[in-house]
């Protein structure tokens, strides 16, 4: 365990020098934000595109591994909206509070850290519990809100829903990379080196920005941050393991890639839905902040019980 959270720590210590950057004001909030920007849109989706390029659809889709991260995490987001609801929260807050209990930093902090902790083979995996947050939990908050607002779902609600899923780059790259591997069209050397290069830098600036971001974030209502941290980091790969291991019997391996999926701090990006919607930003910052501090004893533990199936 101990060899675990020494390969885990480095990933932390970026995320705690761009906590002192964003915390010392060395990086300002609009240098955090561009930072951001450049990973998500530039860094990572050149990852991301490398990655599923160099992987055939065929090799990746495992039905009963996405059935297992679905049925687990939509568990979890069903006991975080009961709760909500007997707490007599709106529609609107109590799916941000659901999105915050099963909503995990697969992106910037898991897609580097997976992939080097149980090796390159969990790419995969870690890529179908991507694909099932962005397209059917993100998509799901935005109709849950915007159908709580209009009062009823309209087209133009599947509409908004459709373009986001379009314009997400992290969505575009895997498409784009899964269909250049379908077409068997080889990468030519210099794209690969460029996209290797470019990619290389998602690792170290996603984690600074992460840390950077948290600078900006405040510990508000920590009683409810708590609650989903435990949701998030405890109750989330409790029950994606149970699905994965019990109910669908996924190959070992891959149950402990998607079960380590589980198992990471509350997203970036719910916070940027509960922004852009204004639904309880502050609530949701607090929950990013508490889990991913939590996470760095938490994540080590799962991935060496993982690492032993």
């Amino acid at each position: 365990m101990l060899a675990i959270f020494l390969k885990t720590l480095p990933f932390f210590a970026l995320i705690g020098l761009g906590y002192w950057a964003g915390r010392t004001r060395f990086f300002s909030a609009e240098a955090t934000a561009y930072l951001t920007k450049f990973v998500f849109y530039f860094a990572l989706s050149a990852m991301l595109f490398r990655f599923s390029a160099n992987l055939s659809l065929a090799e990746v889709w495992d039905g009963r591994l996405v059935a297992a991260y679905l049925w687990g995490t939509a568990f979890v987001y069903a006991i975080a909206s009961l709760v909500g609801f007997l707490r007599g929260l709106d529609v609107a807050t109590n799916g941000i509070e659901a999105q915050c209990a099963v909503i995990g930093n697969t992106g910037f902090l898991g897609v580097p850290m997976l992939t080097l902790l149980l090796g390159p083979e969990a790419i995969g995996p870690v890529l179908m519990a991507l694909a099932v947050d962005l397209i059917v939990f993100s998509s799901l908050i935005v109709i849950l809100i915007t159908g709580s607002r209009e009062g009823q779902l309209r087209l133009s609600t599947l509409r908004i829903v459709g373009v986001g899923l379009l314009k997400n780059p992290m969505i575009v790259a895997i498409t784009l990379g899964f269909l250049w591997s379908g077409l068997q069209i080889p990468i030519p050397v210099p794209v690969n080196e460029f996209l290797a290069i470019l990619g290389g830098a998602a690792t170290p600036g996603a984690l600074f920005a992460i840390g950077a971001s948290l600078a900006l974030k405040s510990a508000e209502r920590i009683e409810i941050a708590g609650w989903l941290t435990f949701c998030k980091l405890v109750l989330h790969p409790l029950f994606v393991a149970f699905a994965a291991l019990f109910l669908f019997g996924v190959d070992p391996y891959k149950a402990g890639v998607i079960i380590a999926a589980a198992a990471l701090p509350v997203a970036g990006n719910v916070y940027m839905l509960a922004q852009h919607y204004s639904v309880a930003p502050q609530r949701v910052s607090a929950a990013i902040l508490v889990s991913t501090a939590a996470s760095i004893v938490t994540v080590s533990l799962v991935v060496g019980w993982v690492s032993a199936l």
